[in-house]
């Protein structure tokens, strides 16, 4: 995957780091995002917990009315991204419920 790196981004992350809790993360998305791309966030995250899970595309399309294109998408960053989704993936099952 294409790297993109700047000042501004590296800022961002830290920021994200920042928050402490759900409210806090819900609020400064919700500024920070469209209600259009937070939507969009959730449903790629939904996407790679199914396809993480062994669903297939049809079953994944119906269940979050993703294309075929953004589910593919999604499994090439599971497959050759960075590891961001398999990581939040694998904390979320040990922290499941615990947050």
């Amino acid at each position: 995957m294409e790297k993109i790196h700047s000042k501004a981004l590296e800022r961002l992350y830290r920021m994200v780091l920042y928050l402490e809790n759900e409210k806090e993360c819900e609020a400064f998305f919700e500024d920070i995002c469209t209600i259009k791309e937070i939507q969009d966030m959730a449903q790629r995250l939904s996407v790679a917990e199914m396809l993480d899970s062994g669903k297939n595309y049809q079953e994944i399309s119906r269940e979050t009315g993703a294309s075929t294109a953004t589910i593919s998408r999604v499994n090439k960053c599971l497959v050759y991204g960075s590891g961001g989704y398999r990581n939040v993936l694998s904390k979320a099952k040990k922290n499941d419920g615990k947050l």
